[in-house]
């Protein structure tokens, strides 16, 4: 799984004319699922996204985290984190999960974020157009790969 995560002051996403997610300040995650991808990557992602200290404490530095309660979370699917650009100009998506496998994985990551969170995330609608709006605070941007793990 990959995971592209920003820092915001706000953020929300509208399908269709609808919004179907908005948070205050938080994190904004983008989520693609990977054909390699299983449940432990879930878990792995999951806890690794609600410890990261990227809030500020008290004296500035980043040392808070979702789970110290610093904000919300907004997850969107973004099944093109997972475009190849090695050969000519039009990325290809081969390496991306098929729906069958990826929607479970996806709805098991914001259950379980929203199980670590103590309080419902917030989503986009899989495989939909969607239009999201961030207002990025720092800018904050992370990306975090449940296969490359030192990344």
């Amino acid at each position: 799984m990959r995971a592209v995560i920003q820092r915001v002051s706000r953020a929300s996403v509208v399908v269709n004319d609808a919004t179907t997610g908005a948070i205050n300040a938080g994190v904004l995650i983008f989520l693609g699922v990977g054909k390699t991808d299983s449940a432990e990557d879930v878990e792995w992602l999951v806890g690794r996204i609600a410890k990261l200290r990227i809030f500020e404490d008290e004296t500035g530095r980043m040392n808070r985290s979702l789970i110290d309660g610093c904000g919300d979370a907004l997850v969107i699917s973004q099944f093109t984190l997972f475009g190849r650009l090695n050969k000519g100009n039009r990325p290809s998506f081969n390496r991306a999960a098929l729906p069958e496998q990826a929607v479970p994985l996806y709805e098991q990551f914001v259950r379980e974020l929203s199980t670590t969170l103590g309080k419902e995330v917030p989503t986009g609608c899989f495989g939909e157009d969607m239009q999201v709006e961030a207002h990025n605070d720092g800018p904050v941007t992370l990306v975090i790969d449940t296969k490359m793990r030192d990344f």
